[in-house]
């Protein structure tokens, strides 16, 4: 299946060589949205886990090592969904050339929105140790504001790549 060149002026071998790279960039970027959904919701979640932390009673070992289980295991597999998500945009841009040459200003700012995010993932990894060793006393509304950076980041990336306004 081809789409987007059945009124294609090339000949019939170039027309196929183009139908087979459109092809396998559109599941590269499918996977890439995925990867990279499946990786916010990990962001999303996982601050909301801090906040329960951080609103635990003092001696509710039960309640904080279930919610430390949990945090970790979950900024696990986040971590696991990073990797594609990031190997695949990679592709795209360096590969495929999506958002190389002039008048793509906005991949470079999308760019430096995907470094946010990633610093946010690191930073969420360095505060899960703080809570493990104890050493956390940020409130649960601190934790509050600080689960809203992912939802701000992702609007970023959205309106970037489809608006491309640079």
């Amino acid at each position: 299946m081809c789409w987007g060149f059945f009124a294609c002026p090339l000949n019939k071998v170039h027309r196929r060589r183009a139908c087979d790279y459109t092809f396998t960039m559109l599941w590269v970027k499918s996977f890439h949205i995925i990867f990279v959904a499946s990786w916010f919701a990990g962001l999303f979640y996982l601050p909301r886990i801090f906040v329960n932390l951080a609103m635990v009673e003092p001696g509710s070992v039960a309640e904080r090592t279930r919610l430390l289980l949990m945090a970790r295991k979950l900024l696990r597999f986040t971590t696991l969904l990073a990797a594609p998500a990031l190997v695949l945009g990679l592709t795209l841009w360096l590969v495929y050339g999506v958002g190389l040459g002039d008048g793509n200003g906005w991949m470079h700012a999308k760019l430096g929105v995907v470094l946010l995010v990633v610093a946010y993932h690191h930073l969420c990894a360095r505060i899960l140790r703080k809570f493990e060793a104890d050493a956390m006393h940020r409130s649960h509304v601190w934790f509050r504001w600080f689960n809203e950076a992912p939802v701000l980041m992702l609007v970023a990336c959205v309106l970037l790549v489809v608006l491309k306004p640079f």
